[in-house]
């Protein structure tokens, strides 16, 4: 077993976490990443009524007695939820940990930490992670060019990302971006992180809900076969290559406004893609990393098989030291 800061403060068996995805993460995905031993996160943007995230937060564990955590997406929304109230539903479900993302977490610190919960804060700049530990955070997850969701807009990779970030913050690290097996968890590893962030790798698993189709089309598709959206909103994704999303950078690279573009990157267009299965439908949240992964295994086939991949790993390179 890998035993790391972020194993110990959220009381986990795998330095490993499920990152909160939108229309991905469930109580279904979340209750197995946990039962498996790592953190699962549910994404309370799909339950943005509190009484609907009890139910789910419940659902959960009904499956599972072990950590997880709720995701607070902070990213500008048409729809905003009220996440104070939100997180007092979390604290009151005995939820271990709260990750935030989007933007600073300022306003919602005291109130975290107060319910007792752990709060991990996701950014993609080092300044923000520095930011992120003055306001209290307990871990800071920094990701890179790689991942799915939304990466740095410098374009930074992973592999650069980690390091800056533990040379800069002295609360632990996790590593997001580019990771699907043994070698990317131990390499994170290695450069400094407490453990790793997947969301990609996930979404090809058995538990996840969504259709069958996309998780076919993640596991043909290239490392090439993911694009950068909406730079020029200053709000960039990367997504699956697909005729929305290349028809949204052809547009962009137009200087289409933002109005034009909402239309075609609303959520209800990608929930209607996840939910049909048509692939070409909405805006697919994804990272480089589908390139390594041909196959859907269970959650725990997954984690298991990182974990016993790095420890393989680890035990090789120990005897070209000797």
């Amino acid at each position: 077993m890998f035993k790391t800061k972020a194993t110990e403060i959220l009381g986990i068996e795998h330095p490993i976490i499920c990152g909160g995805m939108m229309w991905v993460s469930e109580a279904n995905l979340v209750a197995a990443v946990s039962e498996a031993g790592g953190m699962g996160i549910l994404a309370s943007m799909m339950f943005p009524q509190k009484e609907k995230l009890r139910e789910e937060i419940r659902k959960v564990k009904s499956q599972t007695q072990k950590p997880f955590g709720l995701n607070i997406n902070l990213f500008p929304a048409l729809r905003p939820p009220n996440n104070a109230e939100l997180i007092d539903v979390a604290i009151e479900e005995g939820v271990r940990a709260i990750e935030t993302s989007g933007r600073s977490p300022e306003e919602y610190v005291k109130q975290i930490k107060d319910g007792g919960v752990k709060l991990i804060h996701k950014c993609a700049r080092v300044r923000d992670a520095q930011t992120a530990e003055r306001l209290g955070v307990d871990i800071v997850v920094i990701v890179g060019f790689e991942c799915g969701g939304a990466p740095p807009m410098d374009d930074i990779t992973t592999v650069i990302q980690v390091p800056l970030a533990v040379d800069a913050v002295n609360i632990p690290v996790l590593a997001g971006g580019g990771v699907g097996d043994g070698r990317g968890f131990l390499a994170a590893l290695s450069l400094g992180a407490s453990g790793v962030v997947m969301g990609t790798r996930f979404m090809a698993t058995k538990e996840c809900q969504i259709h069958p189709n996309v998780k076919q089309a993640l596991t043909q598709a290239q490392a090439t076969d993911t694009v950068p959206v909406l730079r020029s909103l200053k709000s960039m994704e990367r997504v699956l290559k697909n005729d929305l999303s290349l028809r949204v950078v052809e547009m962009e690279n137009k200087g289409t406004t933002l109005a034009e573009l909402i239309p075609l990157i609303t959520g209800e267009k990608s929930l209607s893609a996840w939910e049909s299965g048509d692939v070409d439908k909405g805006l697919i949240g994804c990272g480089q990393v589908i390139g390594l992964i041909s196959e859907v295994k269970s959650v725990r086939e997954v984690i298991d098989g990182i974990v016993g991949e790095a420890r393989s790993i680890l035990e090789h390179l120990c005897t070209l030291t000797r």
